[in-house]
C-alpha cells in the first residue's frame, strides 16, 4: 500500500488524536469508546475533507491548475475546507452551491460555513437548483481549472482515508486493541470507502460501520463499493471484498441535512459527557447510529469524528430550542 507515488500537499496535522471517552461509554453502557478526532486537524476549522484534498490538490497542482471548482449544499463542509486549502496554496477557488437542503433563515443562509467560505476568498455562487448550477459552472473560466467532485469523493480522494486507516489501526495497535467496531458517517462516500479499503488491505479483524446520512442503504453500499474499487485500482489492488463492512440508513430521518430528535439527543450526550461537539448533518446522525450500536457491542467502539462544527451555527435557532 504505497501512497508515496501520488502527488500530495500537506494540509492537515497528522496523526489526529484518538481519545478515550470513558464518560460517554458509561452513559451508553458499552465497552470502551474511543473518538478519532479528525475534526481537530487545523486548517480551515478542520474536518475530514483535508485528507482527501491532500491528494486531489496535489494532483491538480501537478497538472498546472491555478483554479479549483467544486460543488455542494449551501453549508457544505467540503466547500469550506477546499476554500481554506486553496487560500493556503495560492489557488483560486470557485464554489457552485445548490440550496438543496430544506432549511432557510439567516442562520442557515448567512452564518457558519457560508461566512468562512467568503473569508477564505472563494467565489461563492448560490444556485436554486441543478439546472442553474450547471449553467453557472459553464460560465466559470475553465482555462487552468480543475473540477473536484462533491465531497472530494472519487478514487483519488478515497486514498486520503486509506492513509487514515493505516494511522488509526496503528493507534489501536499501540493500545493493544485488535478487534473493534469503527463507526463512520457516509455522505459522498470516500471517507467510509477509504477506511473500508484500508482496513481490508491491512488484514484488520474488526468491523467498519458506515452510517449513511444522505442515501438509501442500497445506494450507499453501491457508492462505497465503487469508490473502494476505484481507489484499489489506483493502488494496483483488486476490488476489495468488504465483508467486514456494514452500511445502514436508519438514522437519516426525513432527509439529508434535516435534523432529527435522536440527532439532537446524541449531540447533547457527546457534549455533556466528553465536551465533544458534533454537527447536525454528518456526525450527529452517525452518532445516533453509534448510540444504538454501543450497548450491544462486545468489542471496543471507535467513533470517527469527521468535523463539521461551523455547520452547527447554521442550525442555531433549532439548537437553542433544544438546549
Amino acid at each position: 500500500m504505497d501512497l508515496s507515488a501520488f502527488p500530495r500537499v500537506a494540509l492537515g496535522s497528522w496523526p489526529t488524536p484518538l481519545e478515550d471517552a470513558p464518560r460517554l461509554a458509561a452513559a451508553l453502557g458499552s465497552p470502551p469508546v474511543l473518538i478519532k478526532r479528525d475534526d481537530v486537524n487545523g486548517l480551515g476549522a478542520g474536518g475530514n475533507k483535508l485528507r482527501k484534498l491532500e491528494f486531489l490538490l496535489g494532483q491538480a497542482i501537478e497538472q498546472g491548475a491555478d483554479t479549483i471548482i467544486t460543488f455542494g449544499a449551501l453549508q457544505t463542509n467540503h466547500g469550506r475546507q477546499t476554500a481554506a486549502a486553496c487560500a493556503k496554496l495560492g489557488l483560486k477557488c470557485e464554489l457552485v452551491l445548490t440550496a438543496k437542503v430544506p432549511m432557510d433563515g439567516d442562520a442557515y443562509e448567512k452564518s457558519g460555513n457560508v461566512v468562512l467560505k467568503h473569508m477564505f476568498g472563494a467565489g461563492v455562487h448560490i444556485c436554486a437548483d441543478a439546472d442553474e448550477a450547471a449553467k453557472t459552472y459553464e460560465r466559470i473560466d475553465h482555462d487552468k481549472a480543475v473540477t473536484l467532485p462533491v465531497g472530494g469523493s472519487n478514487g483519488l480522494g478515497t486514498l486520503g482515508y486509506v492513509a487514515a486507516a493505516v494511522e488509526l489501526v496503528g493507534q489501536l495497535g499501540e493500545r493493544g486493541i485488535g478487534n473493534a467496531t469503527i463507526v463512520v458517517p457516509q455522505g459522498s462516500g470516500a471517507t467510509a470507502a477509504g477506511i473500508a479499503l484500508g482496513t481490508e488491505l491491512l488484514g484488520w479483524p474488526g468491523t467498519v460501520h458506515a452510517a449513511s446520512v444522505s442515501h438509501s442503504k442500497e445506494d450507499a453500499e453501491r457508492e462505497l463499493e465503487n469508490l473502494a474499487a476505484d481507489a484499489a485500482a489506483l493502488l494496483g489492488e483488486p476490488a476489495p471484498k468488504l465483508d467486514h463492512v456494514r452500511v445502514t440508513d436508519d438514522t437519516i430521518g426525513p432527509g439529508y441535512g434535516v435534523p432529527t430528535q435522536d440527532m439532537w439527543n446524541v449531540l447533547k450526550l457527546f457534549a455533556e459527557t466528553e465536551g465533544v461537539i458534533l454537527d447536525p448533518v454528518y456526525t450527529g446522525k452517525a452518532a445516533a447510529k453509534f448510540h444504538r450500536l454501543a450497548p450491544d457491542s462486545e468489542v471496543p467502539l471507535v467513533f470517527l469524528h469527521t468535523g463539521g462544527l461551523p455547520g452547527l451555527y447554521g442550525y442555531a435557532p433549532e439548537a437553542v430550542a433544544q438546549f
